[in-house]
Protein backbone atom coordinates (compact mmCIF):
# COMPACT_ATOMS: atom_id res chain seq x y z
CA UNK A 1 0.00 0.00 0.00
CA UNK A 2 1.67 3.16 -1.19
CA UNK A 3 2.14 5.79 1.65
CA UNK A 4 1.16 9.67 1.55
CA UNK A 5 2.12 12.26 3.16
CA UNK A 6 0.28 15.85 3.55
CA UNK A 7 2.49 18.96 4.88
CA UNK A 8 1.43 22.17 5.32
CA UNK A 9 3.75 25.01 6.09
CA UNK A 10 2.07 28.39 8.28
CA UNK A 11 3.21 30.33 11.03
CA UNK A 12 2.64 29.89 14.48
CA UNK A 13 2.32 32.00 17.45
CA UNK A 14 4.85 31.63 20.22
CA UNK A 15 2.56 33.50 23.08
CA UNK A 16 5.74 34.99 25.65
CA UNK A 17 2.92 36.80 27.32
CA UNK A 18 -0.85 38.09 27.27
CA UNK A 19 0.36 40.94 25.56
CA UNK A 20 3.85 39.65 23.43
CA UNK A 21 3.83 36.41 20.95
CA UNK A 22 6.40 36.19 18.36
CA UNK A 23 6.29 33.92 14.73
CA UNK A 24 7.76 30.89 14.24
CA UNK A 25 7.41 29.03 11.28
CA UNK A 26 6.07 25.52 11.52
CA UNK A 27 5.42 22.50 9.44
CA UNK A 28 2.81 19.89 10.37
CA UNK A 29 3.08 16.43 8.64
CA UNK A 30 1.04 13.53 8.25
CA UNK A 31 2.04 10.05 7.33
CA UNK A 32 -0.18 7.29 6.41
CA UNK A 33 2.67 4.77 7.05
CA UNK A 34 2.51 6.36 10.70
CA UNK A 35 -1.55 6.93 11.18
CA UNK A 36 -2.35 7.50 14.61
CA UNK A 37 -0.10 10.62 14.71
CA UNK A 38 1.39 13.58 13.60
CA UNK A 39 4.29 15.74 13.14
CA UNK A 40 4.80 19.34 14.15
CA UNK A 41 8.24 21.25 13.33
CA UNK A 42 9.46 24.36 14.55
CA UNK A 43 11.76 26.57 13.38
CA UNK A 44 11.96 25.01 10.05
CA UNK A 45 14.36 27.12 8.46
CA UNK A 46 16.78 26.97 11.37
CA UNK A 47 19.51 25.10 12.21
CA UNK A 48 18.21 23.29 15.13
CA UNK A 49 14.49 22.33 14.11
CA UNK A 50 12.29 21.39 16.68
CA UNK A 51 10.27 18.09 16.25
CA UNK A 52 7.21 17.23 18.15
CA UNK A 53 5.18 13.92 17.48
CA UNK A 54 1.28 13.45 18.85
CA UNK A 55 -1.40 11.74 18.65
CA UNK A 56 -3.59 12.78 15.53
CA UNK A 57 -6.88 12.28 17.73
CA UNK A 58 -5.59 14.85 20.10
CA UNK A 59 -5.18 17.68 17.56
CA UNK A 60 -8.88 16.42 15.75
CA UNK A 61 -10.48 17.17 19.59
CA UNK A 62 -8.54 19.54 20.65
CA UNK A 63 -9.93 21.93 16.82
CA UNK A 64 -12.96 21.45 19.07
CA UNK A 65 -12.67 21.20 23.04
CA UNK A 66 -10.02 21.73 25.17
CA UNK A 67 -8.50 17.66 25.33
CA UNK A 68 -4.94 16.22 26.50
CA UNK A 69 -2.85 16.51 29.77
CA UNK A 70 0.77 16.16 30.86
CA UNK A 71 3.06 17.16 27.41
CA UNK A 72 0.53 18.12 25.13
CA UNK A 73 -2.63 19.77 25.30
CA UNK A 74 -4.80 21.56 22.58
CA UNK A 75 -7.94 23.76 22.90
CA UNK A 76 -9.34 25.95 20.84
CA UNK A 77 -10.02 29.88 21.40
CA UNK A 78 -11.08 33.29 19.84
CA UNK A 79 -7.73 35.85 19.92
CA UNK A 80 -8.87 39.47 18.68
CA UNK A 81 -12.25 37.77 16.74
CA UNK A 82 -10.19 34.90 15.24
CA UNK A 83 -10.74 31.54 15.66
CA UNK A 84 -7.36 29.56 17.02
CA UNK A 85 -5.96 26.37 18.35
CA UNK A 86 -3.77 26.75 21.01
CA UNK A 87 -1.11 23.80 21.64
CA UNK A 88 0.44 23.84 25.32
CA UNK A 89 3.74 21.77 24.69
CA UNK A 90 5.87 20.73 28.04
CA UNK A 91 8.99 19.05 28.01
CA UNK A 92 12.06 18.85 30.27
CA UNK A 93 13.88 21.67 28.04
CA UNK A 94 11.05 23.75 28.64
CA UNK A 95 7.69 24.68 28.10
CA UNK A 96 5.61 26.57 25.04
CA UNK A 97 2.49 27.73 24.25
CA UNK A 98 1.71 28.05 20.62
CA UNK A 99 -0.94 29.92 18.62
CA UNK A 100 -2.16 28.34 15.44
CA UNK A 101 -5.46 29.68 13.22
CA UNK A 102 -8.12 26.99 13.42
CA UNK A 103 -9.28 27.29 9.54
CA UNK A 104 -5.69 26.45 8.06
CA UNK A 105 -5.39 23.69 11.12
CA UNK A 106 -8.86 22.26 10.75
CA UNK A 107 -8.05 22.13 6.92
CA UNK A 108 -5.16 20.26 6.85
CA UNK A 109 -6.63 17.68 9.12
CA UNK A 110 -9.44 17.18 7.00
CA UNK A 111 -7.05 16.67 4.00
CA UNK A 112 -5.45 14.11 6.85
CA UNK A 113 -9.15 12.20 8.00
CA UNK A 114 -9.92 12.03 3.54
CA UNK A 115 -5.98 10.06 3.54
CA UNK A 116 -6.74 8.01 6.36
CA UNK A 117 -10.20 7.94 7.77
CA UNK A 118 -10.87 7.72 11.52
CA UNK A 119 -11.06 4.25 12.79
CA UNK A 120 -8.92 2.68 9.71
CA UNK A 121 -5.51 3.81 10.99
CA UNK A 122 -5.08 0.44 12.19
CA UNK A 123 -5.76 -1.22 8.90
CA UNK A 124 -3.20 0.66 7.46
CA UNK A 125 -0.52 -0.71 9.79
CA UNK A 126 -1.20 -4.32 8.49
CA UNK A 127 -0.65 -5.62 11.96
CA UNK A 128 -3.25 -8.67 11.29
CA UNK A 129 -1.28 -9.56 8.30
CA UNK A 130 2.26 -9.18 9.79
CA UNK A 131 1.13 -11.40 13.20
CA UNK A 132 -0.65 -13.91 10.61
CA UNK A 133 2.41 -14.11 9.27
CA UNK A 134 4.48 -14.37 12.33
CA UNK A 135 2.17 -17.19 13.77
CA UNK A 136 1.75 -19.30 10.41
CA UNK A 137 3.42 -22.88 11.77
CA UNK A 138 6.73 -23.85 9.80
CA UNK A 139 7.22 -27.52 8.17
CA UNK A 140 10.06 -27.83 10.81
CA UNK A 141 7.04 -26.92 13.53
CA UNK A 142 5.57 -30.55 13.21
CA UNK A 143 9.31 -31.92 14.70
CA UNK A 144 7.68 -29.89 17.59
CA UNK A 145 3.96 -30.13 18.21
CA UNK A 146 4.50 -34.39 18.11
CA UNK A 147 3.95 -35.92 21.28
CA UNK A 148 7.52 -36.20 22.55
CA UNK A 149 6.47 -39.33 24.61
CA UNK A 150 4.15 -42.03 22.89
CA UNK A 151 1.69 -43.60 24.67
CA UNK A 152 2.84 -46.41 26.71
CA UNK A 153 -0.65 -48.08 25.76
CA UNK A 154 -0.17 -50.58 23.27
CA UNK A 155 -2.44 -50.73 19.96
CA UNK A 156 -4.82 -53.52 18.68
CA UNK A 157 -3.83 -55.52 21.71
CA UNK A 158 -0.42 -55.72 21.46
Amino acid sequence: MPHTVVERELELQLVLSPERSIPVPARLAYRSGDPFAVHVSFHINSEHPVHWTFARELLVEGVFRPCGHGDVRVWPTKVDGRGVVLMALSSPDGDALLEAPAALVSAWLERTLRVVPPGTEAERLGLDEALAELLAPLPADDLWLRDPWPSDESKDGE
